[in-house]
């Protein structure tokens, strides 16, 4: 296992890059830093009002998200990447490309939802043209699922890789042990980037009273994984980290496990209280220190950029609050392939 000189034992404080980014780059991660903070705000603000049923999201982990979006190797086909993510990645998928009504379509269970079609919560993204895995609401089963692709790349060759990001406290489960086994067998490796996103917390219960081990990247040497530990709220670190951990699948063909070390800033999700919570790192303050330290950008441009997400915002919630709701009728919509969900007989209960 190695450990980048940026790496974080503790979240007390901002660590150093190793390298630099060139500028543009900086204010674009910073740009849709922000862009997914004002995201995961409106969003809370949707569910404590009543506009949405549920919220679960990722504010707080923006500075490794959304590098992660910008390096993802975008398209259909075993060619490019496939993402198997979990709920909190609305900012790799901001980076991506995704626009921020959608999102407030599949809060608000609006027929516009194009990920679901207003059939689940927030943050559960499926998007075929982005090989863009289905999100699934248990906690990590796309550590199970993801070596279906893993396997189909194996056998197609070229430089797409399979990406898969869980939290610290799913790691418990069965399914991140079937993802280590699988993907590292001799000669049968599979060329996955394992991606724990570890913010110390699995609901309301602390990192220290289920994992024993320390950290949880150590779990890779047992599997001959490379494995790297970084510090998640710095955007530049996370930036390269990535960068290079993509690289070695890509050439290697084999799996690599990174843990990224992030904060969680409003709790699990609704279910507690989705209020802000005191003492964890803040990633976007952090990276304004640094920006304006460099003179890339100054209290007047954080300003500006701050507001041209919150208006939009703002005026997307406006757009999304006139769109229908689903049909009852389509309940059966997209359960088979081919319109077979046709046959299906209506419950007396959905007959009109």
């Amino acid at each position: 296992m190695t450990t980048r000189n940026a790496k974080v034992v503790s979240l007390k404080g901002p660590q150093k890059a190793t390298q630099e980014l060139p500028a543009p780059l900086q204010i674009k991660i910073y740009d849709l830093m922000v862009k997914g903070r004002v995201l995961e705000e409106r969003l809370i603000r949707m569910g404590k009002s009543g506009l949405g049923f549920f919220w679960i999201g990722g504010p707080g982990e923006e500075a490794f998200n959304v590098p992660l979006g910008l390096l993802i190797k975008k398209g259909e086909g075993l060619d490019y990447d496939y993402l198997h993510s979990h709920y909190r990645q609305s900012g790799t998928l901001l980076a991506m490309g995704v626009p921020i009504i959608d999102v407030l379509r599949q809060m608000h269970s609006t027929a516009t939802d194009p990920y679901t079609g207003g059939r689940n919560f927030v943050n559960h993204y499926s998007i075929k043209k982005w090989n863009v895995v289905n999100t699934t609401t248990p906690i990590e089963v796309q550590y199970s699922v993801c070596i279906g692709t893993g396997v189909a790349q194996k056998r197609h060759g070229g430089e797409g890789i399979t990406i898969v990001t869980g939290g610290d406290a799913g790691t418990a489960e069965g399914d991140f042990g079937t993802c280590l086994t699988w993907s590292s067998r001799k000669g049968n490796e599979l060329p996955i980037l394992i991606i724990v996103t570890n913010n110390q917390w699995g609901i309301s219960t602390t990192y220290e009273e289920v994992h024993c081990e320390k950290p949880i990247a150590a779990r890779g040497e047992a599997f001959g994984i490379r494995s790297e530990i970084i510090n998640g709220n710095d955007p530049i670190v996370s930036y390269a980290a990535i960068e290079e951990a993509m690289s070695t699948v890509r050439k290697e063909r084999k799996p690599f496990l990174l843990e990224a070390r992030v904060s969680r800033l409003y709790g699990h999700s609704s279910a507690s209280g989705a209020n802000w919570v005191s003492g964890e790192v803040d990633c976007i303050p952090e990276f304004e220190k640094q920006l304006k330290q460099k003179g890339i950008l100054q209290d007047e441009d954080f300003k500006k950029i701050k507001e041209k997400y919150e208006q939009e915002s703002l005026d997307s919630l406006k757009q999304v609050l006139k769109e229908p709701k689903p049909d009852p009728e389509s309940i059966f919509d997209h359960v088979f392939v081919d319109g077979k969900d046709a046959q299906i007989p209506w419950p007396r209960w959905l007959k009109r």
